[in-house]
């Protein structure tokens, strides 16, 4: 049994920080769901990201180790250099295996092994940057019943990443910063 019934997975790329510094700070203590953050960085990246963010939220936040349970109200960071898996009882694995668009941890990668553990349960947000990484996980959570949404193009900072899922698979929000913050603060 899953310890966590819903997640939110969140990624994105070049620009994507300043929007997670915007909402981070505005979920409350009994926000419900699980989260995973996957953010493209060089691979030396030392933990410095997981500090930089635990300090903007009350929740519970660290990078993600092998074998971590998701649990509620959790943020869980992907760490530089890994693709981050979920296992079926609701675990996180590590993978060093090769890069996904030219990018380790993939942010294809978390959504499509999300995809296939939570199904209608997941909830996951494509964020500003500059390749196609994340558009065929969009595809498959899409496709296992999952809701999508990418930050609109119009606000990135880099809108390739937002603008490029939105013409490859019907997403079912666009969402500008104080949408998205009240979209994920309403998540039950």
């Amino acid at each position: 049994m899953i310890p966590v019934s819903k997640l939110l997975v969140i990624g994105g790329s070049a620009g994507s920080l300043d929007i997670l510094m915007q909402l981070l700070p505005e979920l409350e203590a009994d926000w419900p769901l699980a989260m995973i953050i996957v953010l493209h960085r060089k691979s030396d990246s030392d933990m410095l990201l997981a500090r930089l963010l635990a300090g903007k939220t009350c929740l519970p936040l660290k990078e993600a180790d092998e074998k971590d349970l998701l649990l509620p109200g959790h943020i869980y960071i992907a760490p530089s250099d890994y693709h981050l898996l979920i296992e079926p009882d609701g675990s996180l694995t590590l993978d060093a295996s090769e890069k996904v668009n030219y990018s380790r941890p993939s942010i294809d990668v978390t959504f499509m092994s999300a995809a296939e553990v939570f199904g209608d349960r997941l909830y996951c947000i494509l964020l500003s940057g500059a390749n196609i990484d994340g558009t065929e996980g969009l595809k498959e959570v899409k496709e296992l019943g999952g809701f999508i949404a990418v930050q609109d193009p119009e606000e990135a900072e880099v809108a390739f990443m937002p603008k490029h899922a939105m013409t490859v698979v019907p997403v079912d929000k666009v969402l500008g910063i104080r949408e998205m913050i009240s979209f994920v603060k309403e998540l039950s």
